[in-house]
């Protein structure tokens, strides 16, 4: 079974790209999904974030606040890398793991983790393929702000990440989603075609 990663910017499409492989009965892994597990009550990784930004971090419920941890970790490095120390190895095993049940479980040519931060962590080389989504900038942060977000913070979010002409030049496919959803549609079938063969 190929391993294949998915990635790019935040806001370029990677989940509606996601949710098209799933249609077409492609086991699939979400790697932002699996760091909400991992930050959730109880969790090592909650225990770690508590202790390096402080108790208020974590809600009532005892998961981390996400909402208050963002603007910290986005407007300082150092705090991100700290964040990141504690998250990405936990997140990865999580990944080795679903990956190493769906290999189990079927007879899957491929399967797909949509790993958003792929090559700013070095995870590349953990993947046979790998699929980079990618869209303008511009497009990017008017999405972005469609969410709510101040268009100082979708700035930063993609000052944050590597530029998506860099990650494009390492794919082994791009997928662009400035045009509608049946050209994004039509590139996702004909990457699914090559990987199935």
């Amino acid at each position: 079974m190929l391993k294949v990663a998915l990635t790019g910017g935040i806001a370029t499409g990677k989940s509606h790209v996601l949710e098209q492989f799933r249609r077409h009965g492609v086991p699939c892994l979400d790697a932002d999904t699996l760091a909400h597990g991992v930050e959730s009550a109880g969790t090592e990784a909650t225990a770690a974030i508590a202790a390096r930004f402080g108790p208020d971090i974590v809600t009532a419920d005892g998961a981390v606040d996400r909402a208050k941890l963002g603007p910290l970790v986005f407007k300082d490095a150092a705090a991100r890398r700290d964040l990141e120390a504690i998250v990405h190895p936990a997140v990865y095993r999580a990944i080795a793991a679903g990956l190493r049940a769906f290999a189990l479980v079927g007879d899957y040519p491929f399967a797909v983790v949509d790993v958003p931060l792929l090559y700013e962590t070095g995870a590349e080389k953990d993947f046979d393929r790998v699929i980079v989504v990618a869209c303008e900038p511009a497009t990017q942060i008017a999405r972005l702000v469609l969410r709510g977000m101040s268009d100082e913070a979708a700035r930063q979010r993609l000052a944050a990440q590597w530029p998506t002409d860099e990650k494009q030049a390492r794919a082994d496919f791009v997928i662009t989603t400035d045009g509608t959803f049946d050209d994004t549609n039509q590139q996702i079938d004909a990457v699914y075609g090559k990987l199935r063969t």
